[in-house]
């Protein structure tokens, strides 16, 4: 009986040495994992699309149908650390917009897409107005953030505004996009506005097949700032 106790003790001592680099081990792969999902996070950058219902995704059967969820699927597709923010608000103007920004910046913002201007256009508010509002939002952001990216959408209105009213709204998408230095689309609603199978009934929404046209009119400008 003398002689088995040793024999035990360093079976017990093997056992126990083996545990031990298990648990190491273990320990060891559990720090990994989260040193790996930490960097992964600290890469990780957000685009917030900050606009009305064309941003939303009105009258879409599904949200992944809206524009901005279309570009994440570019974006992932090529496997960038990108993360898109839809803050698009139905029936937003200028200034329900400036009122809002501020909420929507409590996140971290690395690109910031501005698409708003469309429901003052419709509504006839003075072009000025809508100018100094939309620069109050663009100010906002640069505020918080200053070395974000920024994107400004252009906008039309239908000539029944009236032709100089029209003209002068055009106007205020290229000249806030010069002087603020941000990437401008020159109209969002390119190759889509006014064709009736590719907007919904109210002839101003795109339908699925022209959300689509319409993410690669931002696509053009956006992808070469990722």
């Amino acid at each position: 009986m003398q002689k088995v106790f040793p024999f035990l003790s360093l079976i017990l001592i093997f056992i126990f040495c083996g545990c031990g680099n298990n648990a190491r081990q273990n320990t060891n792969t559990e720090k990994d994992t989260v040193k790996e999902a930490s960097a992964k996070s600290q890469q990780q950058k957000n685009i917030l699309f900050f606009g009305n219902s064309l941003t939303a995704g009105y009258g879409l059967d599904d949200p992944d149908q809206a524009f901005p969820a279309i570009i994440q699927q570019n974006i992932d597709s090529l496997k960038l650390p990108y993360k898109v923010i839809n803050g698009g608000l139905s029936g937003e103007t200028s200034s329900d917009g400036k009122n809002r920004i501020n909420w929507l910046l409590k996140q971290p913002v690395n690109i910031f897409v501005l698409e708003l201007g469309a429901n003052d256009g419709l509504r006839g508010i003075p072009v000025a107005e809508t100018e100094v509002n939309l620069q109050s939002i663009i100010d906002q952001v640069k505020t918080k953030y200053p070395n974000v990216k920024m994107i400004l959408t252009g906008m039309q209105v239908p000539p029944n505004m009236g032709g100089k009213y029209a003209d002068d709204f055009k106007k205020i998408f290229p000249r806030l996009a010069k002087k603020n230095n941000m990437q401008l689309v020159p109209f969002l609603l390119e190759n889509v506005a006014g064709i009736r199978e590719l907007n919904q009934r109210d002839g101003i929404h795109p339908t699925a097949k022209g959300a689509k046209i319409v993410a690669q009119n931002v696509w053009v400008v956006l992808k070469g700032m990722l």
